[in-house]
């Protein structure tokens, strides 16, 4: 399965619930306990975002945010700072497949693992409830292709 990732930081805003740092050990080197699984890892701040990583301004208004994530002023992607050495939770998540961008080039919805869409707004959800009944016996790239046909027709665009 092919994952994209637009960098907009929605998967780690809340990820302060999962990720608990527990210990510093110093040199930007931290034990992270995930509350999910148990698990305790070492994580060290990528040596080329340590300025990143020591401005928390970027997130001050995101207090359940991942500790570790930052947004770069210049383009305001959401950036992981311990992405070298991130947790395996974080290595393994999948945000989607297909990102669905309205005209405006606003995110309206995506398609997460095989076939699993998940609209953004209601007009995108009317949308797919008439589009749905026509992939029945569809699936892998041809159900991709009349999704994205579906779609484009609408005024959508779609991001594999």
């Amino acid at each position: 399965m092919a994952c994209k990732c637009c960098q907009c930081g929605s998967c780690c805003s809340h990820m302060r619930i999962v990720h608990a740092t527990i210990e510093e050990r110093g040199n930007y080197t931290f034990i992270v306990h995930n509350a999910y699984n148990g698990d305790v890892k070492e994580v060290r701040v990528d040596p080329d975002k340590i300025a990143l990583f020591e401005d928390r301004s970027s997130i001050e208004e995101l207090p359940d945010a991942c500790p570790f994530l930052r947004f770069d002023e210049k383009t305001g992607k959401a950036l992981c700072t311990v992405h070298l050495t991130r947790p395996d939770l974080c290595r393994e998540y999948c945000c989607w497949r297909l990102l669905i961008l309205d005209p405006r080039g606003k995110r309206a919805g995506r398609v997460m693992y095989q076939t699993t869409f998940l609209p953004d707004d209601d007009e995108l959800s009317r949308l797919w409830e008439r589009v749905q009944p026509t992939l029945n016996g569809l699936c892998g790239t041809e159900w991709d292709g009349a999704v994205i046909d579906a779609l484009t027709r609408a005024g959508y665009r779609v991001r594999r």
